[in-house]
């Protein structure tokens, strides 16, 4: 399995960067792009890194905020997965800011085959997107920045991530991590029926060395993963106590990780 890092917050030498993520993940003969940033910067870092990103077999939508989807209107055809909420008018707190994505449902239809889902979907029988991730872990997802259109909270419920298994267990691919990791990592337990958790990439969605990131590194420590890459929306304090922990270090674009 090998993961290319189209965008991320961080750059690499020859490769740009900005707040967003896309990664190319390539198993079990499959190419999936997972998210595409907010500009046409994975398209750019894709050339440079010398990936094709033509014949792909699956787009997947982590969520539907711009940094993560606004890449889809530099694209077009194939296979597109999300949640059916990826859609929705969104805010920051106090609506100052437009934080959704900038295709309507309609164009993204237009433009792909689209394929929502709020239930667990089998790509490859080692590749599942997730669905809708239960919030069930008793320090994760209790507090928003965000807002729908009238105003009422936005929890991101369309927060979603991708099962692959390996033979030596789950490696997870998060967008953001609204859901909270534990939460993700224990859905896609419950999903794929395997219990063991090699390796988690992606955002955390986790600002601060409080209790939730304290949590995140018991629970990941408790259950001997092997590689943790924390990054996109994962802030300083909170990379610094993962890397006291695990010696974890920032992904940057540009980089291939094969496991």
């Amino acid at each position: 399995m090998e993961i290319s890092v189209l965008t991320e917050n961080y750059p690499g030498t020859s490769t740009g960067s900005e707040h967003g993520l896309s990664y190319l993940i390539e198993h079990e003969g499959k190419r999936i792009l997972f998210d595409t940033g907010q500009s046409d910067l994975f398209l750019r870092n894709a050339e440079i890194m010398g990936v094709d990103l033509h014949n792909l077999d699956n787009i997947i939508l982590s969520h539907g905020h711009y940094d993560h989807g606004n890449g889809l209107q530099y694209l077009e055809g194939g296979k597109l997965i999300c949640h059916p909420g990826c859609f929705v008018k969104r805010y920051s707190k106090g609506g100052t800011k437009y934080i959704g994505l900038k295709n309507t449902f309609n164009e993204i239809s237009d433009k792909f085959e689209l394929i929502t889902s709020s239930n667990p979907y089998t790509i490859s029988p080692g590749i599942i997107f997730l669905g809708e991730i239960p919030r069930n872990s008793f320090f994760e997802s209790k507090h928003t920045g965000f807002i729908y259109e009238d105003g009422t909270p936005d929890f991101v419920m369309d927060d979603s991530a991708v099962a692959l298994l390996l033979n030596e267990g789950l490696f997870i691919v998060t967008g953001c991590g609204h859901a909270g990791v534990v939460n993700t990592l224990e859905h896609a337990k419950k999903v794929t029926g395997e219990k063991i958790i090699y390796g988690v990439m992606g955002g955390f969605h986790l600002k601060q060395a409080d209790l939730q990131t304290v949590e995140t590194i018991k629970y990941l420590r408790k259950n001997e993963v092997k590689y943790i890459y924390p990054s996109h929306c994962t802030a300083l304090p909170a990379l610094s106590a993962f890397h006291d922990a695990f010696g974890t270090i920032q992904v940057k674009t540009g980089e291939v990780l094969s496991f």
